[in-house]
């Protein structure tokens, strides 16, 4: 059995908070905790716009807190972001994502992230073996 605070993880255990441009993620589970997914509370800023694309993982997201939207730029489709609201990116869609107010989400990724991902130029994170090697 894993237990994690998330509390304790954010006062004590930066190693496990990611911030880039106008987010930040705690990431409660990683690949190392060999559960075949990652799971991660990530808060992006209010007024922040995000493109990205996981090329290499699936993600569902639920959102906690706030508001925004979601784009699928394949489709032009608009989403509404609010609390109780899910999405995953079961195409690898790219998308862009729009905060209105703080969001705080609930994020689970398929394969799991080894915790020190940021997104690279185009969006995406590495490939787990990518990942590995670096």
């Amino acid at each position: 059995m894993i237990i994690r605070d998330f509390n304790e993880i954010i006062k004590n255990e930066r190693d496990r908070v990611v911030s880039d441009a106008h987010w930040t993620s705690v990431r409660l589970l990683l690949a190392g905790d060999a559960m075949g997914f990652s799971f991660h509370i990530t808060f992006l800023d209010p007024g922040s716009e995000h493109e990205f694309e996981y090329k290499n993982h699936f993600e569902s997201v639920y959102c906690m807190q706030g508001s925004g939207s979601i784009t699928d730029l394949a489709t032009g489709e608009t989403h509404e972001i609010k609390p109780g609201v899910m999405y995953a990116l079961d195409q690898h869609d790219r998308h862009v994502l729009r905060a209105e107010e703080e969001l705080v989400m609930a994020c689970v990724f398929n394969p799991p992230v080894t915790g020190t991902e940021v997104h690279r130029e185009d969006g995406s994170y590495a490939a787990p073996e990518e990942a590995k090697a670096s």
